[in-house]
């Protein structure tokens, strides 16, 4: 697959669906007219038009990063977007943000084999794409490479060491087995140089358990006892209906989705069963999970919108990490069909990755919710932030014959509710 046509046909995708979003949803003119301004997807479309637009996202979104890792040239070559005067700062963490945000949301999709129902088109991106991945992980391990990732030296790292180890965990046989024994070494000893950082009395807890999950994944020594406080303590945070404070304090964010709920579905599928207290935790993290998923299909909005609300909103559709990550491992609720979240996530993605000023001029992910907003990012936001976006794919993990992808286009909640359906009353779940 050559560049030119790559974007030829990422051009044509997008220009595609800009306009199928004009073009519905009314039964006036009028109505028509308020549809293109707030850029809603309205068009009902397969499963098969939906997955290609998930993958021209994720290809616009991916390729910068994973070509100039490829080439060992994305320090040297990534913008560093930052608050004022922040730059050089962020600048030792952000290349590995980038990269580990990125293949956190990958990695289904780069595990998934091809089947018959798969376009050539995607079987070949993949094939590049799981090739790129591998490159890219021998070299931010290596302290000769020059896009060594610096492990240990800021606090930051151990943030995104840990999006980097979530990856490597979903997807063992692509991004784990296939490493060779230096690799598996020195990630090793990246790991554990992450151990000098102090984890904040919160979600932070969670980053360092799940580099431990991946040590005793690579047959390393891992620490039981960062696992175990990470766990008991978010056992106790639980606030209620699904949600779990970020600490000892509940925070109206989006934390529980971007971090908390995946976190812990990882923590138990890896280290459930290594500890009996740790597998009778199962249950509620699973129950709490749903509810929570639940509950985020009920906030996006008919045109693909969602509350302004706490920090790090600059992560875009990465917003919904845990309905994602839901879907892809069959855990939705029986009330919330797989296809209405297929819908609703394709239009999260138009609202947030189509606006002008996403992307800067050369490619990279800017600042900003709809656009380019710089206003928007707290000073630990820099380019390499933005990227866990890429959370929002992770249902490509599934075939497309799955029904998350084969069943036909149906309204999610909020659509169905807004233009006069039925539906059901919604009750919160506390135990």
């Amino acid at each position: 697959m050559d560049q030119p046509d790559s974007k030829t046909r990422r051009n044509f995708l997008l220009n595609t669906m800009a306009v199928g979003a004009t073009t519905l949803l009314a039964k006036d003119g009028t109505a028509q007219t308020k549809a293109a301004a707030i850029s809603s997807v309205t068009v009902p479309s397969s499963g098969a038009e939906d997955r290609a637009s998930w993958l021209t996202y994720l290809e616009k979104v991916s390729e910068p990063v994973l070509h100039a890792l490829s080439e060992h040239k994305l320090r040297a070559t990534m913008p560093i977007m930052a608050a004022p005067g922040l730059a050089a700062e962020r600048a030792v963490g952000s290349p590995l943000e980038a990269f580990g945000r990125l293949l956190a949301g990958l990695a289904p999709w780069l595990e998934l084999e091809p089947s018959a129902q798969e376009s050539q088109q995607e079987t070949a991106l993949r094939s590049r794409y799981r090739k790129w991945a591998l490159a890219a992980i021998t070299s931010a391990v290596d302290p000769a490479s020059p896009d060594y990732m610096r492990f240990g030296a800021s606090s930051q790292t151990v943030v995104d060491a840990s999006f980097l180890a979530l990856a490597l965990l979903r997807a063992p046989r692509q991004l784990v087995q296939s490493l060779d024994a230096a690799t598996r070494q020195r990630l090793i000893q990246a790991l554990k140089a992450e151990r000098i950082v102090l984890p904040g009395y919160n979600n932070w807890l969670l980053f360092a358990a799940i580099n431990e999950a991946l040590l005793m994944t690579l047959g390393a020594d891992w620490d039981r006892v960062r696992v175990d406080y990470a766990l008991r303590k978010h056992m106790e945070w639980f606030v209620g209906d699904g949600t779990y404070g970020d600490g000892p304090h509940y925070h109206a964010d989006y934390y529980d989705s971007f971090v908390i709920h995946p976190y812990l579905l990882q923590l138990i599928e890896t280290l459930g069963d290594t500890e009996p207290a740790w597998k009778n935790m199962r249950p509620a993290i699973h129950a709490r999970a749903q509810r929570y998923a639940a509950i985020q299909e009920r906030v996006i909005s008919p045109q693909g919108e969602y509350p302004i609300v706490g920090r790090s909103i600059t992560y875009r559709c990465g917003a919904f990490h845990l309905l994602a990550d839901c879907s892809r491992r069959h855990m939705l609720p029986e009330i919330v069909l797989p296809q209405q979240v297929r819908c609703a996530l394709t239009a999260v993605q138009h609202r947030t990755l189509t606006p002008a000023g996403t992307f800067s001029s050369d490619g990279w992910l800017q600042i900003g919710l709809a656009g380019l907003q710089p206003s928007l990012g707290e000073t630990y936001i820099s380019t390499g932030s933005l990227y866990l976006a890429s959370a929002a794919w992770l249902p490509l993990g599934l075939p497309p014959s799955d029904t998350f992808w084969s069943a036909p286009a149906s309204q999610w909640t909020q659509q169905k509710a807004w233009s006069g359906i039925d539906i059901p009353v919604d009750h919160a779940h506390d135990e």
